[in-house]
């Protein structure tokens, strides 16, 4: 371009850009309205989730708490206690509910309606569950023992005068009402499970026990491990099976840090100490919690 040219070219001038004075002023509005409607949830988060937590661990804050649960003996058969029920009962919960869950999953109409009398005993009010499942185990006078009298001719065991005994009763009736809810989370689990990839094992060969080795399980691994996870840190919390059902019997030897803590706080009006005693088992939580909040950011597409 020539000099001429260049100097006919029209000259452009930029002026500055000024945003719009409506613009910060509907973000500004957009901001109040977002934080009236996040603060109802704030709110009750606040209330009925840290404050409750904080204050447990200021009441439970005194070291030498700890060092009286220590030397009561009581609190370290309560501490083995929690370790075996949760050990115990969520492991044989979730195996067997895992394997039930096959059964239900095949399509026949008399197995839908085992699932309808299986599903029951979760439907049932855990506490009235519970005291039935008592007496059931109550000695001569119970169904247990009466049913071992009459169709084998001998006395059953003092259910409640042994420590072991009660608490695998404990056990047996915490499996015996919650097996069927995670039952029914695993047969969802099965459900969605694609239809070709056992039909493409089965044309491999893989059948039976192999498909769900090699297929079904691999599938059902991070729901799997995810449903125990959450299943160990509802059971530590379990206060109504060892209450109603053995009642810490024979003298608090089958008690639970459950529910050693409110005996701590309403027989022995030591409320400081019993939320000790239900807080010490803290430390052993916090990598089931890490664990489970790793295992739920998973990005990957599986079941």
């Amino acid at each position: 371009m020539s000099e001429g040219a260049r100097a006919a070219a029209p000259v452009i001038l930029r002026l500055p850009q000024h945003r719009p004075a409506g613009r910060s002023f509907r973000q500004r509005h957009g901001l109040l309205w977002g934080a009236a409607f996040l603060a109802p949830y704030v709110a009750v988060f606040l209330a009925f989730a840290i404050y409750p937590i904080l204050s447990a661990l200021w009441i439970a804050a005194r070291p030498g708490l700890y060092a009286t649960l220590i030397d009561d003996p009581i609190y370290v058969t309560a501490l083995v206690n929690t370790l075996l029920f949760v050990g115990i009962g969520v492991n044989v919960k979730m195996f067997l509910a895992l394997l039930l869950s096959g059964f239900f999953i095949q399509p026949r109409w008399w197995i839908k309606v085992l699932l309808f009398f299986y599903l029951l005993p979760w439907a049932i009010p855990a506490v009235q569950a519970f005291i039935s499942f008592h007496w059931m185990f109550i000695g001569e006078l119970g169904l247990v023992d009466a049913v071992m009298h009459e169709l084998f001719g001998i006395d059953g065991p003092r259910w409640f005068n042994s420590r072991w005994l009660a608490l695998g009763v404990d056990i047996a009736a915490y499996i015996w009402k919650w097996m069927p809810f995670w039952t029914v989370i695993f047969l969802a689990g099965r459900i969605g499970i694609p239809g070709e990839l056992h039909d493409a094992a089965t044309i491999d060969g893989a059948t039976g026990w192999r498909r769900f080795v090699h297929v079904t399980f691999p599938l059902l691994a991070n729901l799997y491990l995810v449903c125990t996870l959450l299943s160990v840190l509802w059971t530590v919390g379990d206060f109504n099976t060892v209450y109603f059902v053995s009642n810490g019997s024979p003298t608090m030897t089958s008690d639970v840090l459950a529910t050693l803590g409110f005996r701590y706080t309403l027989d022995s009006l030591s409320p400081e100490l019993g939320v000790a005693a239900v807080l010490s088992i803290f430390p052993l939580m916090i990598p089931v919690i890490v664990l489970l909040a790793r295992r739920l950011d998973t990005r990957e597409g599986q079941l």
